[in-house]
């Protein structure tokens, strides 16, 4: 059996500020370590019980991850433009679960460095009506491939989230939410026993389940005009409101590969000074 690790790095042991997961900064170079060993402790309990481990970088530039610094029987996904993401792999016919490790909360929801997918410019996502953190959205996705979510690490909120999208996941919280940029952490050390037993349990609910085919709405609010008018350009596409795009996906698998082709633009419509 084979578990997938969807690696995020701002729910990772200590993180609490953007400096931390901006790549190339200082605090980035010490805390890359930090998430490394997030990873490996999660990836050796699951080892421990039998389960084959498959890591995709998940964050940003998806090359954060120390590979040397892994368990040698991990095998890694890094690097950018797959066509899934932060769940690229999860379409393989071996694997049987998946484990969210550094996630965080969503857009306009409490948390540490709390976003969905853009840090600064995405206010909230909705998944057929619901608000959707990453983790919600990527769960879904997993459910369409009959791939049952094992495990959430990252702050009690994002642990909080889990329980309502994946109430079967063990969660695992490093670290407790006092603001944005504010955490009660607890030490590596500690985290990585949590994670580490964690994993062990969590490799109990490995198996495939009934894949779940069904179509999906997703509805964006961005911070400012400009952002939706670029992104309603795209077919499928609809203009809501001044800040706001939605559509509809007759698949998860489709929502999130337009929902990336919607962040790309949005991205790219963000003017330096003025957002």
């Amino acid at each position: 059996m084979v578990v997938l690790i969807s690696a995020d790095m701002e729910g990772a042991t200590g993180v609490t500020h953007p400096g931390d997961v901006v790549p190339r900064t200082d605090e980035w170079h010490r805390f890359r370590h930090l998430f490394t060993a997030d990873v490996n402790a999660t990836a050796v309990g699951l080892l421990d019980a039998g389960i084959d481990v498959l890591v995709n970088e998940a964050h940003s530039t998806m090359r954060n991850l120390v590979l040397e610094e892994l368990d040698g029987r991990v095998r890694m996904l890094t690097g950018r433009h797959k066509r899934l993401g932060m769940m690229e792999g999860i379409d393989g016919e071996d694997v049987d679960g998946v484990a969210f490790v550094g996630y965080h909360a969503a857009a306009g929801e409490r948390g540490i460095l709390a976003h969905t997918y853009l840090a600064n410019s995405i206010t909230q996502v909705r998944l057929d009506g619901v608000i959707a953190s990453e983790g919600r959205l990527n769960a879904a996705l997993a459910a369409e491939y009959g791939v049952p979510v094992i495990m959430i690490t990252g702050d009690d909120r994002t642990c909080g989230d889990g329980l309502d999208y994946a109430p079967d996941a063990v969660g695992v919280a490093v670290k407790e939410y006092v603001s944005r940029y504010a955490a009660v952490c607890l030490s590596p050390v500690r985290t990585a026993e949590l994670q580490r037993e964690a994993a062990r349990r969590a490799a109990t609910r490995v198996g495939r389940t009934t894949p779940v085919s069904a179509a999906h709405r997703i509805e964006i609010d961005f911070d400012a005009v400009q952002l939706a008018d670029a992104t309603a350009i795209i077919p499928t596409v609809d203009q809501l409101g001044p800040r706001s795009v939605g559509y509809d996906a007759p698949t998860m698998t489709d929502a999130m590969t337009t929902f990336k082709v919607v962040c790309s633009i949005a991205s790219a419509a963000v003017e330096q000074a003025y957002g």
